[in-house]
């Protein structure tokens, strides 16, 4: 495995459909956001799709900033990802747990950095910060997509 990959998974007691109806749908990016980072969506389609645009109000450090994503991988009910002016991506995989329910596996990718990109986003303390961002994000997730299937 990539050291450069950082992820955590859950499983959430609801269809892959319900989970993957709330990654799609941007508005609720908000709902699950895990880091503080995300303020509020700025401009998106109803439903994500292959190649679709975001726009995004974001906080970072305290500091306001606007980023627009473009989704570079999509499986419905399966995978999503996306990124934006930079190379890491966010992926989500969803696949059927073992005893029911949905696995949801999320990912901070940024193995597409060169050496010294990598090495910047690590001494930024990128990777542990996503570490507890996507902690987060998993529990409020894992929370949404069971109250919406219930």
């Amino acid at each position: 495995m990539d050291d450069r990959l950082v992820s955590a998974s859950t499983v959430v007691d609801a269809p892959a459909a319900t989970v993957f109806a709330i990654l799609a749908d941007p508005r609720q990016h908000p709902r699950i956001d895990g880091s503080g980072s995300v303020q509020n969506i700025i401009s998106a389609p109803d439903r994500l799709t292959k190649g679709a645009r975001f726009s995004v109000a974001m906080r970072l450090f305290g500091a306001p900033y606007t980023v627009t994503n473009r989704v570079v991988e999509f499986e419905p009910d399966r995978l999503i990802a996306w990124k934006h002016y930079a190379p890491q991506r966010w992926r989500y995989e969803l696949e059927p747990a073992p005893g029911g329910g949905t696995k949801v596996t999320e990912t901070f990718d940024y193995s597409r950095y060169g050496r010294a990109g990598g090495r910047a986003i690590e001494l930024l303390r990128f990777p542990q910060r996503n570490r507890r961002g996507i902690e987060g994000t998993l529990a409020r997730l894992k929370t949404a997509a069971e109250a919406d299937a219930s």
